[in-house]
């Protein structure tokens, strides 16, 4: 597994205020969806191509188009679901399907409640957007279960990252032989005893649509 930190002074201007306290929900939903655009073009770096000939109006020219099958982008419910618009506008013929997990607060594990995934993934490039890695078990288990449905190429966006978080990703999925790539704004200090990024943003699902 790579991790790839986007180093880009507009990266960390963005989210220094989505780290702000005093942010609202609004901003923080729109400065999300400019953070993950910024994000999501390193992440697409080895997206797939195959060569096109095309007409302009001047002359024949050589270009590129997106293969087939289209990338998949696969937002965890519900925060994912707030990066969903920033990197479609990068890949905005992709095909979009959903995972729902969630984490227990007491053991710190997810577990699987919804999905919307072609059942054959097979040749397919996944883009796995959560906000946050915190402790690592939604990640793990969101690509395991990708990993399983075919997929053979996985690149994950986050806003922020803890080192135990990465650490367990790795662990989780040292037997497994796809290449898993994490593309996150900044990695953090460590977890607080409940299972929080320090110092981190909060919850970015409630800040992003409310608490529920």
């Amino acid at each position: 597994m790579d991790i790839h930190v986007v180093d880009h002074p507009l990266v960390a201007h963005k989210l220094t205020t989505l780290r702000e306290t005093t942010t609202d929900s609004p901003t923080f939903r729109r400065l999300t969806d400019e953070l993950v655009t910024l994000l999501a073009y390193e992440a697409t770096r080895d997206v797939r191509v195959e060569p096109v000939r095309i007409t302009t109006p001047v002359s024949p020219a050589e270009g590129v188009r997106l293969t087939s099958p289209k990338p998949l982008i696969v937002p965890i419910l519900r925060a994912g679901l707030g990066m969903l618009e920033g990197m479609q506008h990068l890949l905005p013929t992709a095909e979009v399907g959903f995972l729902g997990m969630i984490r227990n607060e007491e053991t710190l594990e997810a577990s699987t409640y919804a999905e919307r995934l072609p059942d054959d993934l097979a040749g397919r490039q996944c883009y796995v957007l959560d906000p946050m890695l915190a402790t690592g078990g939604t990640l793990s288990a969101a690509i395991e279960f990708l990993v399983a449905r075919g997929c053979d190429a996985i690149t994950a966006i986050c806003l922020l990252a803890a080192p135990e978080g990465i650490e367990r990703v790795k662990a989780d999925l040292a037997g497994i032989d796809v290449p898993v790539t994490v593309v996150v704004a900044a990695v953090d200090e460590k977890l607080n005893e409940v299972g929080y990024i320090v110092p981190g943003l909060g919850d970015a699902g409630d800040r992003l649509y409310g608490v529920v």
